[in-house]
């Protein structure tokens, strides 16, 4: 059901956020978009958003109607202060900490503080972020209790009622092919196979059967294992 709040969707042109903005487009009456370019080594998921948005719009007529501006901002400072395999041509490792060197401290707390900022400034008053600490690397800012207290002191900051959504939250990744099935149906799939960067290495390449990438970084892994686990439970 389509309320009639406006939301600001975190897309970043992966599998991900990409999912969570159909599910956007499916329950607000305002969608807009941001990204952010913080120097990360997989840059070319920037340069695949466009094409997506484009697509996604020519998906539906009411997600046309639906959805409003992208927005793409610059964060190099965070590459500037980040020693980490996304920011660095570095191989990927597990760190002393027990989380990988993927991980980009603060990163998320920024983006939705950013994000917030922007909703502030543009009348919108819901954030979906694609977070889920179900299939995931480990990060703390991407668990359910990180965004609960990020909600509870963006709103105390800035004195509004903002609420943030993580449609993953608690899904994994063949449940959320799935969740793109139920959105969009096989077109938005194809979509987001075909279309959606996630890979860690920036790697676009060969298209596979679960959509482009190394197949050998953690994020890659993650996509094929859920989309094979989808086409098996699809094709049952």
């Amino acid at each position: 059901m389509t309320t009639t709040d406006r939301a600001l969707v975190l897309f970043s042109g992966g599998q991900d956020s990409t999912t969570c903005l159909a599910w956007a487009l499916q329950r607000y009456s305002h969608v807009e978009t941001v990204a952010f370019d913080y120097g990360q080594r997989h840059a070319i998921e920037l340069q695949v958003r466009p094409a997506i948005l484009q697509q996604m719009a020519a998906l539906s007529p009411e997600w046309a109607t639906r959805l409003g501006p992208d927005h793409l901002l610059d964060l190099g400072l965070l590459g500037q202060i980040s020693d980490t395999a996304l920011t660095k041509d570095v191989a990927i490792q597990m760190q002393d900490n027990g989380l990988p060197n993927t991980f980009v401290p603060g990163r998320n707390l920024l983006f939705m503080m950013v994000a917030a900022t922007l909703a502030y400034r543009r009348g919108l008053n819901v954030l979906v972020g694609g977070m889920c600490e179900t299939d995931y690397s480990g990060y703390p800012d991407c668990r359910d209790d990180s965004m609960k207290a990020l909600q509870v002191a963006l709103n105390l900051g800035m004195a509004t009622r903002l609420k943030l959504e993580t449609p993953l939250m608690w899904i994994n990744k063949k449940e959320t092919w799935q969740l793109a099935q139920q959105e969009g149906g096989a077109a938005l799939v194809e979509l987001i196979r075909s279309q959606t960067h996630t890979c860690y290495l920036g790697e676009r390449g060969q298209l596979h059967a679960w959509g482009h990438g190394c197949g050998h970084c953690p994020a890659c892994e993650l996509r094929a294992k859920g989309y094979a686990e989808y086409a098996a439970a699809s094709a049952a």
